[in-house]
């Protein structure tokens, strides 16, 4: 079996990155913890949080006096050490939030986007945006980045939106270069709805098996988390969920094809009948169900919100009413615990992430042979 050696930068970021997480999900802790959780050896645990210290992250916040033995320190994770800005851009409207190091909301605010936006109108709405944040309690000096939650087609590895649907000035546009150059601050994009699921996933913890995140908000999407981690498939495109059909002879959709469930849900909600459209949602979740095999659905997005119950109702009962086996394929079906602020939220934990969390390797690798 082939080896891959990790270098020791890879090794450095990984460690800490385990510790961080522990202080993200434990008020505080210890040494032992983080040895305990992590397989950590405690020499290892004691360099990371030396550097962790230094770095202002994390913070001695007592010590804990055993009835045997020597008193333990115990840490803090020190939440407005860092933030990140996350960016919701729907159709209609640009929503930012402002996020600490443990993954709370601070700030909220919405704004309107011109009809059929450009580049450039959005760039300069997220400048007006991120002075607007930024400059609450002056957080320029700790702040992280921006993550951009975005309509798709697009191509998170490069940084590519590839005309997104229902907007004629996007083909091949570069957001996450032009948008570094014109703010000035680390950009992360990603699709709107994977964002949204990494929110999700942040929130949940270690308990969040796999799941997706339905979005209804003038389109509809689904953000998957597979395996531990968000899946974007092969080409990052993953989550056109409102573009799988449902009715051969259905209505044309923005994208192209006839009855897609984007559509076809779309016509029905626009007719008023609010319980048909949340029907035709449920179809396409129980489908997705049969193709995944997932343990949760999160139910999210502006427009399905404003009718929530109607929606979780007709989500739920499906779902039970096409279990087979409802003793072992069960399957939790609940509305974001983040509300309308999932998407910018989950664009504000990724840039986080990039930054404390695990860092990705270019190959695997082995421990062991």
């Amino acid at each position: 079996m082939t080896r891959v050696t990790a270098d020791v930068t890879f090794l450095r970021g990984y460690n800490q990155a385990l510790v961080m997480a522990v202080g993200r999900t434990a008020r505080t802790f210890e040494r032992s913890t983080v040895v305990e959780a992590t397989g950590l050896t405690p020499q290892a645990v004691s360099k990371v949080i030396a550097r962790l210290i230094a770095d202002g992250l994390i913070r001695p916040a007592g010590v804990r006096r055993p009835g045997i033995g020597k008193p333990a320190v115990v840490y803090a994770l020190v939440p407005d050490s860092r933030y990140a800005i996350g960016a919701h851009v729907a159709r209609r409207t640009l929503r930012l939030v402002l996020v600490d190091l443990a993954g709370t909301v601070h700030h909220s605010a919405v704004s309107p986007l011109p009809r059929d936006f450009t580049p450039e109108q959005l760039l300069d709405a997220l400048s007006v945006g991120i002075d607007t944040m930024a400059g609450i309690g002056d957080l320029r000096s700790r702040l992280t980045g921006l993550g951009i939650g975005m309509i798709g087609p697009l191509d998170h590895a490069n940084g590519l939106v590839r005309d997104a649907h229902g907007l004629r000035h996007w083909h091949d546009v570069p957001l996450r270069e032009i948008a570094e150059k014109h703010l000035g601050l680390p950009v992360h994009l990603d699709k709107d709805v994977t964002a949204g699921i990494t929110a999700e996933a942040w929130r949940h913890g270690a308990t969040f098996g796999d799941a997706a995140l339905i979005m209804v908000e003038s389109g509809i999407g689904g953000g998957f988390w597979l395996g531990g981690a968000a899946h974007r498939g092969a080409h990052t495109n993953a989550g056109e969920f409102g573009h799988t059909v449902v009715d051969l002879t259905g209505p044309r959709c923005v994208c192209g094809r006839h009855g897609c469930l984007e559509i076809v849900h779309h016509r029905a909600a626009e007719a008023g009948d609010i319980a048909h459209a949340a029907r035709v949602l449920a179809v396409g979740v129980v489908n997705l169900l049969q193709t995944l095999d997932l343990a949760h659905v999160v139910l999210a997005g502006a427009d399905l919100l404003r009718h929530s119950q109607t929606y979780l109702a007709a989500v739920t009962e499906a779902v039970g009413a096409d279990a087979r086996r409802a003793d072992w394929l069960s399957t939790t079906v609940a509305l974001s615990s983040l509300g309308a602020d999932v998407i910018a939220a989950g664009a504000a934990m990724q840039v986080l992430d990039q930054h404390y969390g695990i860092p990705e390797l270019a190959h695997p690798l082995i421990v062991g042979s």
